[in-house]
């Protein structure tokens, strides 16, 4: 038998879990569940990511230890994850006695192969603190533009890139002094070394079947990695740190993306200690047994970068593939906690929404490409509804009680020539499921299960048994329809029990007969007595759905934000000052008096095209009737935030007309579009009365 050790994203430790973490770990779930029926031993693995000075922070505030904050956290995310059905045979964390074993196993390793070097580097240090802060814990003005309140690695005004020692005026979020320059010695990997094993592995040509190791997008984009040059990875933080310190440093730790990774293998350690497997059958380097990571893709270049050459410099094997999903939105948007779209995986459940229902509207989408996904709650409501319960549970409803009444139960003992014909046909659609599973193609399976669902009802409506029973002579006919239909369902069932494991369970329970492979639902149950039907689901009520949206809704205070793209720019949604009326704010909050204001020249402009910009994960292209002005094109970098920038056509919207053009490597951008919103929740673009005229003036 086949064995896979496959592992899910690890989840940070610093707050509950939302839907967003629900969609990678039920994509693998799905998976595991799957690659069981198809036959394989399979090892299903996750833990907490624990460590990094963020925890330590907040772990502080808190009022507890660090290992007290995030022990809370994980028993948190441990019952969420189980309470949507995702089956961990292992569930740990990274700050365990197994993960500093081997992370410190793997480093040294590393070291003695000459893959670790030493070098200094200038940091700004806290001197109240006493800590070296991480660029996002550094505040000042930006040296490009002088906007204040600016992070230490990237200005959300005018969209520049530097270094923390660019910024002026700098102080440290932790305690709000101004931090000091200091040298500290850091430890860094040098990837660079491994850049023709990596190349080899993303094609494929260290598994045993040649399959490449990912998507062919991601094996692209980790490509253009490769071809930029591989750059050294620094490994190392100073204390204060929460995390392993690093062998013979005194005052050096790992940095928290070098044991993140090794808690995969940790948390399979301590599964092998409580069951027996033997852990080196899996991690020699010689290993037939597969690694399969199921992981989003902003995390991508770790796992297709450094983690594998981690391993094989530690003499470890290296994965097997990787499954990557894209990100999630609600209702078209990214998610918001204004609009009630930031959702728990716990307000989910609170309000009394059926798990399953997520894993089927998840398993709609998925595919081996890595896509964003939409939760739009309107159409989650309606494909639940209309697919599971008017489709799937509708055909034993309809059918059940024909048979208990007229025949104690019992199935036909053979079909009759129509029912023999349509049956090869809804095997012929059943065919190959397991393989459409094990390649991550979850959407073909749902529109083989809808396609074989309709044929099932269109045959059960067109035999009308509900007519049949009313004649007596008709008996041999009606079991003959029940009997074929109710295969029909075991069929389904089958089809998605990987998706839904618990309610496919009460199937089986009803049928009397379980489902442990694909395979089993081939087979025919002539003769078979089946148990009292009781309704598996019932339909999704949408006050649920509001229920869960107003728990989820935290009111928001609006900031006026502007957005102006830049090349290299890590954060599109620029903040811009507060404008407030307010006269004895600070002059560090970014006030302005009203003749500031008046040299801005805002315009009222009608969305003639919106569209995505090739080459970049941030940008929309507008193209706007600014009336007298004639048309403007804008770049703006909220992609984000519109995942259907085509529906924005029409719309008026408000724009700076007065900015100096600013040419991009896309084209020029003429002015820059306004937006509301709380910098990364939520992004809306400001718009005015559809009667108004473009190229007016706001005032």
């Amino acid at each position: 038998m086949s064995r896979l050790l496959v592992t899910n994203a690890l989840p940070y430790a610093n707050g509950p879990l939302h839907l967003g973490h629900l969609l990678g770990a039920i994509q693998s779930d799905i998976w595991v569940r799957a690659q069981r029926m198809n036959g394989y031993e399979v090892s299903y693995l996750c833990a907490d990511d624990a460590h990094g000075t963020a925890i330590m922070l907040a772990a502080e505030k808190a009022g507890l230890t660090p290992e007290a904050f995030i022990e809370e956290i994980r028993q948190s995310h441990e019952q969420d994850f189980a309470a949507f059905g995702v089956n961990f045979d292992q569930y740990h964390s990274t700050h365990s006695n197994e993960n500093r074993k081997l992370a410190t196993l793997i480093y040294t390793r590393l070291r003695a192969g000459n893959y670790v070097a030493h070098r200094c580097i200038r940091q700004l240090f806290d001197p109240e603190k006493q800590m070296f802060l991480p660029d996002r814990y550094i505040k000042g003005r930006c040296p490009k533009c002088g906007a204040p309140d600016q992070y230490g690695d990237n200005c959300e005004v005018c969209g520049a890139t530097y270094t923390p020692t660019d910024l002026i005026d700098p102080r440290s979020t932790v305690s709000g002094v101004a931090p000091v320059m200091r040298d500290s010695e850091h430890y860094f990997f040098e990837l660079s070394q491994f850049e023709s094993l990596l190349r080899e592995w993303l094609a494929g040509r260290l598994r045993h079947d040649g399959r490449p190791v990912a998507h062919r997008s991601i094996v692209v984009k980790l490509r253009e990695w490769l071809d930029g040059g591989l750059k050294d990875w620094d490994i190392s933080r100073d204390a204060p740190y929460f995390g392993f310190p690093i062998p013979d440093a005194p005052g050096k730790f790992f940095y928290v993306w070098l044991d993140a990774p090794v808690g995969y293998l940790a948390s399979f350690k301590a599964l092998c200690d409580r069951t027996g497997l033997i852990f080196e059958h899996f991690l020699n380097a010689d290993s037939q047994a597969e690694m399969h990571h199921f992981l989003g893709k902003d995390i991508i270049n770790f796992h297709g970068l450094f983690w594998p050459a981690m391993l094989h410099g530690a003499g470890m094997r290296m994965p097997t593939a990787l499954h990557v999903n894209g990100h999630l939105t609600v209702n078209g948007a990214k998610m918001s906690k204004s609009r009630g779209t930031f959702i728990c995986a716990r307000t989910y459940m609170d309000a009394g929404l059926p798990a399953e229902f997520l894993r089927y509207y998840f398993a709609t989408m998925l595919s081996d490409e890595p896509v964003d996904m939409d939760l739009n709650l309107q159409t989650f409501q309606e494909l639940v509804n209309s697919h599971l319960v008017g489709k799937w549970v509708n055909i034993a409803s309809r059918t059940a009680g024909f048979t208990q009444k007229y025949f104690h139960g019992r199935l036909a003992d053979h079909f009759e020539q129509q029912e023999a014909t349509l049956w090869q046909q809804w095997l012929a659609l059943y065919e190959n499921i397991g393989t459409l599973y094990a390649g991550d193609h979850f959407a073909e399976v749902i529109r083989r299960f809808v396609t074989i669902s309709d044929q099932v009802n269109v045959y059960i409506t067109t035999k009308a048994p509900w007519v049949i029973a009313k004649d007596v002579s008709r008996r041999d006919e009606l079991q003959q329809v029940c009997t074929l239909a109710l295969h029909g369902f075991r069929l389904l069932s089958a089809l998605l029990k990987p998706v839904l494991p618990s309610t496919v369970a009460a199937a089986e329970v009803f049928l009397d007969a379980p489902i442990s492979s694909f395979g089993d639902a081939r087979c025919t149950l002539f003769g078979h007595t089946i148990k009292t039907f009781v309704p598996l689901l019932s339909r999704l009520d949408p006050k649920r759905l509001d229920a869960m949206v107003a728990a989820s809704t935290q009111v928001e205070t609006a900031q006026v934000t502007t957005t102006m793209p830049s090349a290299g720019k890590k954060n599109m949604n620029e903040t811009a000052h507060k404008i407030t009326p307010d006269a004895s704010a600070s002059h560090a909050s970014g006030t302005i008096r009203i003749d500031d204001f008046a040299k801005l020249d805002l315009r009222v402009g009608k969305v003639l095209a919106c569209q995505f910009v090739e080459g970049s994960e941030k940008l929309l292209r507008f193209e706007l009737d600014a009336g007298e002005l004639g048309t403007r094109q804008i770049f703006s970098g909220i992609r984000m935030a519109y995942s259907e920038p085509e529906k924005l056509v029409g719309h008026h919207v408000v724009f700076v007309a007065n900015l100096a053009p600013r040419k991009m490597r896309f084209g020029l951008s003429e002015g820059m579009i306004l937006s509301a919103g709380s910098n990364d929740t939520d992004l809306f673009l400001l718009e005015v009365d559809q009667d108004a005229r473009p190229g007016a003036p706001v005032r």
